[in-house]
């Protein structure tokens, strides 16, 4: 059984269909960069897979279990809020925006859910925190506040933050979009870290040369739709369908 089963995903906003019957696969370990033109759909697929978005038809499990629904014999049945907060408890997720809280330190930013949500007494959550910021970089600021810091350590911070819940599977949506160049490879150096130890990661990105370096497998999305999937080598120097050729084209990984 994958980590990630995605099966014939169908999403509409208003008139408009934004996945349009997505089935994906993610094993354990694997990591899978979504590219694609703007629209495409990356962003919303990577919400459902977290139920911060509802699908309109087909199923996402991750471990077996579907996020947000009940699975019974008439089909999928979404659960309170209670318990979909329960379930996203196995996903770790990284946004464009930092999403920090401001007037709590650095280190109260990573150990606010372990000690909420998952009951951790707070000197584990404290210890694992400060291992974590130190795991980013991050160590020395812990006693800060998040507008001291630069766009990328404040994303290093968010990343600490979602592994500090111990999640099975991290989700990062354009995590270095908001970022100055000169702060862009700080944050990818720690997501090419975490690759190399093993976590499953789907990651929405518009840095293609990282995404070759750092991805088992590139899935392109076109118009709702997988439109290629296969290994980055193969995707980015023998590009099959004419839709990424031209995506590619007219990209900085083209030149």
């Amino acid at each position: 059984m994958s980590l990630v089963e995605i099966t014939k995903v169908h999403k509409s906003f208003g008139d408009v269909e934004v996945l349009k019957g997505v089935s994906l696969q993610v094993e354990e370990g694997e990591v899978v960069s979504l590219i694609g033109r703007s629209g495409s759909g990356k962003t919303t697929l990577l919400r459902c897979i977290n139920h911060l978005e509802t699908v309109d038809a087909g199923s996402i499990k991750v471990g077996g279990t579907a996020v947000g629904y009940r699975e019974q014999r008439d089909g999928f049945h979404e659960l309170p809020e209670r318990l979909v907060a329960k379930n996203r408890r196995r996903i770790g997720i990284v946004f464009q925006h930092f999403n920090l809280f401001p007037h709590m330190s650095v280190l109260e930013n990573v150990t606010e859910a372990p000690i909420r949500v998952l009951q951790t007494p707070k000197r584990e959550a404290r210890e694992r925190g400060m291992a974590l910021l130190d795991r980013v970089g991050l160590a020395d600021k812990a006693g800060q506040y998040p507008a001291s810091l630069s766009g990328g350590q404040q994303q290093r911070v968010a990343i600490a933050r979602a592994l500090a819940m111990k999640p099975q599977l991290m989700l990062f949506d354009e995590p270095t979009s908001a970022l100055d160049p000169e702060l862009v490879a700080e944050v990818l150096d720690v997501v090419r870290d975490l690759a190399n130890d093993g976590m499953t990661m789907i990651i929405v990105t518009h840095e293609l040369r990282f995404a070759s370096e750092v991805s088992d497998r590139i899935v392109f999305m076109h118009e709702g739709s997988i439109a290629a999937s296969g290994a980055p080598r193969e995707l980015f120097t023998n590009p099959t369908c004419e839709p990424l050729r031209a995506f590619l084209a007219r990209s900085a990984f083209a030149n």
